[in-house]
């Protein structure tokens, strides 16, 4: 794939439409997690570098085309202006006249915040007429929102049938990192997929093993992998029901050459808590009254040395309850070891999904692997090899 960015553009005197993704958390009217606003600065200051006039394009919670007071973006403003360092210009709406008021009021240098999309139907309906009505407000459009690429709305899809259109700062990256991830990584490839059900990431397992040489399953998902196996698991959490199909991945992965890696040993404990009493056992070793909670140290250091002979890792989804100590063990040895051969130049390393960022963060890496994706659904789609829509406006080719 080919798209324009930023350097693409004369953007002197022109008004820059800029979908973004600032659905933060928010308590007591505060923003308490402004990273999504924070990766938003390179492209705000590359545009009024060049001279541009950047009009920011977002959605927040889901008013399902209504407008809802408690879902203004207004709330956002202050810590876009923290962010940004620049004054933030609000307006109440997205289009018509209060949003041209807000362009005309904002002097150079500052930013301009249209209310809500969401607050109109046609926004997630994909309608070329609220898309139309978007466009009159901006001479070119940029996106810099993947984690919404993969929905249809008029102000990711439509709008780019308008305007001249491109990839801001932080698109870029995370095109340019999914690209030499998946598109044209460096052999061999090795992607970890971890969470609770194998039913959730069927199309991303029967992707992957068609695209990796060496597949990690961990999580909740391997217990099913075991079952399907013939091996006892105990209480532990998992879908037996599931198991045909983890068998039909194994033949799958096996036809296509690639090595399925699941647990040679594993944690069990018998509650569900941080620090339960617990023990290390083989895999096919779980009590009847045990839970598997965790890989175990000799499937870290088996982890350990596919990693090493690996040049690309993708990683989606925890090797076990990493939110619960001591269960976190081989999420972050194994995330750390990743990490320090990324630092050495050895391999390109991309990791997305809530609970995955929230593991490395905790396991302390996060800023040491090549690239963090916060997008969510959309990389997941991405990883599932599904086409995203608003990535595939972007496309010159």
């Amino acid at each position: 794939m080919a798209w324009k960015t930023l350097d693409d553009f004369d953007l002197k005197d022109k008004r820059v439409l800029i979908r973004v993704d600032v659905n933060v958390p928010v308590a007591d009217g505060k923003v308490t997690d402004a990273t999504r606003i924070e990766k938003i600065a390179p492209t705000i200051h590359s545009v009024l570098e060049k001279g541009g006039r950047p009009i920011l394009l977002a959605h927040f919670d889901r008013p399902k085309g209504k407008v809802v007071p408690s879902m203004s973006l207004r709330v956002v403003v202050p810590a876009m202006e923290k962010a940004f360092g620049t004054k933030v210009v609000f307006a109440e709406d997205c289009t018509g006249s209060r949003a041209e008021e807000a362009i005309e009021q904002a002097r150079p240098g500052e930013v301009v915040l249209l209310e809500n999309t969401r607050f109109h139907a046609g926004e997630e309906q994909n309608d070329p007429a609220f898309a139309r009505q978007l466009a009159e407000l901006g001479d070119v459009y940029i996106n810099d929102a993947f984690s919404v690429s993969h929905r249809a709305h008029a102000s990711v899809e439509a709008i780019t049938k308008l305007l001249p259109s491109g990839a801001g700062r932080q698109m870029e990256a995370e095109l340019n990192a999914l690209a030499a991830a998946l598109g044209d990584p460096k052999r061999p490839l090795v992607a970890i997929v971890g969470g609770a059900k194998v039913s959730t990431k069927l199309d991303l397992l029967g992707n992957l093993v068609t695209k990796v040489d060496h597949l990690v399953i961990g999580g909740g998902m391997a217990n099913t992998f075991l079952v399907a196996q013939g091996k006892q698991i105990g209480k532990s959490l998992a879908e037996p029901d599931m198991a045909e199909t983890a068998r039909d991945i194994l033949a799958r992965a096996k036809a296509a050459n690639c090595s399925i890696h699941l647990p040679v040993d594993i944690v069990v404990a018998r509650e569900f808590k941080a620090n339960a009493p617990h023990e290390i056992l083989p895999a096919d070793d779980c009590p009847s009254d045990a839970m598997i909670l965790d890989a175990g140290p000799q499937t870290v250091k088996e982890l350990e040395k596919v990693f090493d002979a690996c040049r690309t890792l993708i990683w989606n989804g925890p090797l076990g309850a990493f939110e619960l100590e001591p269960f976190d063990r081989a999420t972050t040895e194994a995330a750390r070891h990743a990490a320090k051969l990324t630092q050495a130049g050895r391999l390109v390393s991309v990791a997305g999904g809530g609970d995955t960022v929230a593991a490395l963060n905790k396991a302390g890496v996060a800023g040491d692997f090549t690239y963090i994706s916060t997008a969510g659904g959309a990389f997941l789609e991405w990883m599932e090899g599904k086409e995203l829509p608003g990535v595939k406006a972007l496309d010159m080719v």
